[in-house]
């Protein structure tokens, strides 16, 4: 079974920004399997299905990104799951628009919610699906960048990146994270 998160805010007004690719993919992989995430339990929203014939839970924290990891600890904790089940979907400002990279370890950087997500389980190995959404012109407008709303033209390019990051889930879920990391890295 895994356990597949994307990182994201609750509130409409955050829907369309570049900080819910996280959210963004979950509604994808929700869409492609007929898996409906509108269960409110574990501080999230959460649906659980079938993908590639593995058993999944796919996560919508609904906590605010700061504490997303509260959402995980709690269905990590209900389940009895462990890190090498969770695979973690998010936005990454050191990725190009539309690139994704997957991962198997690694820090939180300057991500508010991974530094959760990292406080909450027991160690940093776990699976992660970065999707990029480049860098602000000026880096003191970090805040506004990630959550401000982008143009249809940019909305294009971002989706590429959330549909990558969608077809690398389900190639880590079926033949695993290296298989993964060769095809999209």
């Amino acid at each position: 079974m895994y356990l597949i998160v994307g990182l994201g805010n609750p509130e409409p007004e955050y829907s369309k920004t570049r900080h819910n690719m996280g959210f963004d993919v979950i509604n994808k992989l929700s869409n492609k399997y007929e898996i409906n995430v509108n269960k409110s339990k574990w501080k999230g929203l959460v649906g659980t299905g079938i993908i590639e014939n593995e058993k999944v839970i796919l996560l919508k924290p609904q906590t605010f990104m700061n504490l997303s990891g509260e959402s995980i600890r709690e269905v990590m904790d209900f389940y009895n799951l462990e890190n090498k089940d969770i695979i973690i979907i998010y936005d990454d400002m050191d990725i190009e628009k539309g690139e994704i990279k997957v991962r198997k370890t690694g820090g939180p950087g300057s991500h508010n919610g991974m530094k959760s997500v990292i406080e909450n389980l027991p160690n940093n190995r776990f699976k992660r699906v970065r999707v990029g959404i480049g860098k602000p012109e000026n880096k003191s407008d970090m805040i506004n960048y990630v959550i401000g709303k982008v143009s249809d033209e940019e909305q294009e390019i971002l989706d590429k990146g959330t549909e990558k990051a969608k077809e690398a889930v389900i190639e880590i879920v079926k033949n695993g994270v290296d298989s993964a990391m060769n095809k999209f890295n």
